[in-house]
């Protein structure tokens, strides 16, 4: 595992200090000013920033849909899985231990994942590949992590987890049998460009000074964070929010493709008790109050990389310019009206797991934050469910109309450690 040593008093000030703004802000921020700032300035900026990052960046002349992997992969993935499960032995305990990212759960909800009838005849692969399709599905709806504060205090993160039931195929993961998993967050970049920074990152949130990552480790990763701080903001609801894969993956041999998660509807929630006075768990409220109204629908959309350099496979923190491929919808996310808010369905969450290697060939992961996830996920997975006693299941889709937590346990003969 990567090291530094302990933080210095100066250190721990300035990170206190900065969160502390952070916090003041995001109590603010929803009285006007984030929307003015999104609407005038926020794609401008973002366009500047992206800007200079391809212009330190060479390039490595790849084709589509290439990968290359990176020296010493392996090591800065041991290091993130090390730093990930010390600091949940050294916050949880047994019985009690949270996800190590996307930790807390704002709510796991019964879903139906439609295709489209109009998806262009390139990207009919994999699960797009028959109109009309629908698949059942379970969603999840998470915050940042490895901690869980009040929603109003966190970094202004969210993230939508899709998992479809009844997907037919062998799975590039064989624990589960007959799902897909597609994982995205509301930002469009990843919070750092490969596993090499995201291994230092996850160091400096082990050492309580995530802030000095950005600040005083390159000029690289000063970018990253005025990208993540363009999207991270105040959420009014995981249904109102817009998610992004962030990572590539394949649509069917030689094609790769980002995809993100919009909702159908641009209406923003206010929130309950602002500035000083919110719930802590407002966002879950807010989503169980729509729910138990109406159906919210949300577009699945695909974006297909065309130009191998400025839609790089192994740097995450590069963003797919829309102009050279704009998104296309391919299916329709229907979350049901229902009632999630119980601890019959929380504690099922418990048991599920979301990772982008439950997935068919034709749509597998790409680039090295992707490959880590396969061995990283398995790992912090294992060491949660065994500290709690809950061993992995896979849902099906028997009694899903009616809301019942069927499940089957895999195979054990199939469930052997992946590897990278």
């Amino acid at each position: 595992m990567i090291t530094l040593p302990p933080p210095t008093r100066l250190e721990k000030a300035i990170q206190a200090s900065t969160w502390a703004f952070l916090r003041v802000l995001h109590r603010f921020e929803r009285f006007g000013l984030r929307q003015v700032f999104n609407n005038v300035l926020r794609e401008p900026i973002a366009a500047l920033v992206q800007m200079v990052m391809n212009w330190r960046r060479y390039n490595e002349h790849f084709a589509l849909a290439e990968e290359s992997a990176l020296p010493g992969e392996e090591a800065s993935n041991d290091s993130i899985i090390e730093t990930f499960a010390t600091y949940m032995r050294r916050a949880y305990r047994p019985g009690e231990y949270e996800r190590g990212g996307n930790t807390k759960t704002h709510g796991i909800v019964r879903a139906e994942f439609i295709v489209r009838d109009d998806v262009p005849e390139r990207m009919r692969r994999g699960v797009f590949a028959v109109p009309g399709r629908t698949y059942r599905a379970w969603v999840r709806f998470s915050g940042p992590g490895p901690d869980m504060p009040a929603d109003i205090d966190d970094v202004g993160f969210v993230s939508c987890a899709i998992k479809l039931l009844g997907v037919p195929g062998p799975k590039l993961l064989p624990d589960e049998e007959h799902t897909q998993d597609f994982i995205s967050v509301c930002t469009p970049t990843f919070v750092t460009p490969d596993i090499h920074a995201n291994a230092l990152l996850q160091v400096h949130v082990l050492r309580g000074t995530p802030i000095f990552y950005f600040f005083t480790t390159g000029f690289s990763h000063f970018l990253d964070f005025l990208m993540q701080g363009l999207w991270n903001e105040t959420q009014t609801s995981p249904l109102e929010a817009r998610y992004w894969s962030c990572t590539p993956y394949l649509l069917g041999e030689g094609q790769a493709m980002m995809y993100s998660v919009r909702p159908k509807s641009r209406k923003h929630s206010w929130i309950p008790g602002l500035p000083f006075w919110t719930s802590p768990i407002y966002l879950r409220q807010t989503m169980a109050n729509t729910l138990a109204r109406q159906d919210v629908e949300l577009d699945f959309m695909v974006q297909v990389q065309t130009d191998p350099h400025r839609m790089p496979i192994e740097d995450a923190g590069v963003r797919w310019p829309e102009r050279l491929s704009p998104f296309v919808l391919v299916a329709t996310l229907r979350i049901l009206r229902q009632e999630f808010d119980t601890p019959e369905r929380f504690a099922f969450g418990r048991y599920l797991s979301y990772t982008p290697w439950h997935c068919i060939a034709e749509h597998r992961p790409l680039g090295n934050q992707n490959r880590a996830r396969r061995r990283m996920y398995w790992e912090l997975r294992k060491l949660r469910q065994t500290m709690n006693g809950t061993p992995h299941i896979e849902p099906t889709e028997e009694g899903f109309d009616q809301g019942v937590l069927e499940v089957r346990a895999p195979a054990p003969s199939r469930a052997a450690a992946p590897v990278s």
